[in-house]
């Protein structure tokens, strides 16, 4: 467990999210988790749904998903194996969905024309990329302590911020991720060096309420109350930032909305919606999808 400045009881729900945010994180696991969520699979049906995986990359990631346990192998002979989520698998599911849902509404799409309208839409991204990107931008080791710490705090100096966050490191530890929090529009510093959570950090909540209900085995319907990240009577919100990411990433629902749920064919594709950015915005603030 990382040494934070948090209660403990906090301090080990925070653990709990960033160990699953890690187990997560490794690329194409999100795609291989969402290829058997309607059924499943033997391995040559696994391969033929993600034909760019090669054999020696896609094996591996089965065998560490079922040793993290949100996979079952069932072996019926030597090259007769079928592989399916595990009950844990299942439960994880709605979890991807909150996930999908935040980055769906705040990771940069491509512009293209639209033949039908001749005006310009977001090109639909797979639902597994945006899980992925969402994942990459609050799964680094520092990230999620420091928006934990600055939701439980509020604005704070880069200090405050480090005592919290990450008190056995050195000071100019604290920088790097919050600068890298900053590109990506998670944080807000001004010119005095006062860091502050965002409109999209803050819509990171659902995230957050579903993975620690998720990782602490609690049913989701009781994720809104979460010690740090229930929602707050009358929370300032600031303008919507748009930003472009490394990986697959997504955006979380506004808590007053339903938690999104999967639905057939909808597993890896987002709808198509228009993308606005901020004024003064970079034509590709953050990082590159």
């Amino acid at each position: 467990m990382a040494t934070t400045g948090l209660p403990k009881s906090i301090s080990s729900d925070l653990s709990r999210v960033t160990q699953s945010l890690q187990m997560l994180a490794p690329r194409w696991n999100i795609w291989v988790l969402l290829t058997m969520s309607e059924k499943p699979m033997r391995y040559r049906e696994i391969k033929s749904a993600l034909p760019w995986l090669p054999d020696g990359q896609l094996h591996p990631r089965l065998v560490r998903l079922v040793d993290s346990g949100l996979l079952d192998r069932t072996e019926y002979e030597s090259q007769d194996v079928l592989y399916d989520l595990s009950a844990r698998g299942r439960e994880l599911l709605p979890v991807l969905g909150v996930i999908a849902a935040w980055g769906g509404k705040h990771l940069e799409k491509e512009m293209v024309l639209d033949p039908a309208t001749g005006h310009r839409v977001s090109k639909a991204v797979p639902r597994a990329q945006d899980i992925e990107d969402t994942i990459a931008l609050i799964g680094p080791r520092q990230a999620t302590p420091i928006l934990w710490a600055l939701r439980i705090r509020g604005t704070s100096s880069a200090k405050a911020l480090a005592a919290t966050a990450m008190p056995d490191r050195h000071l100019t530890n604290v920088y790097a991720p919050l600068n890298r929090l900053a590109e990506d529009f998670l944080v807000t510093k001004d010119s005095e060096g006062r860091v502050e959570l965002t409109a999209a950090g803050r819509d990171l909540a659902p995230v957050y309420q579903a993975l620690s209900a998720w990782a602490a085995g609690a049913p989701l319907t009781e994720a809104a109350n979460h010690p740090v990240w229930a929602p707050k009577p009358e929370e300032p919100r600031d303008r919507q930032a748009m930003w472009a990411t490394t990986q697959p990433r997504t955006p979380a629902v506004p808590t007053t909305q339903p938690r999104a749920q999967w639905k057939a064919g909808e597993l890896f594709f987002s709808h198509t919606t228009t993308v606005i950015r901020p004024v003064g915005a970079a034509a590709t603030g953050g990082r590159t999808r």
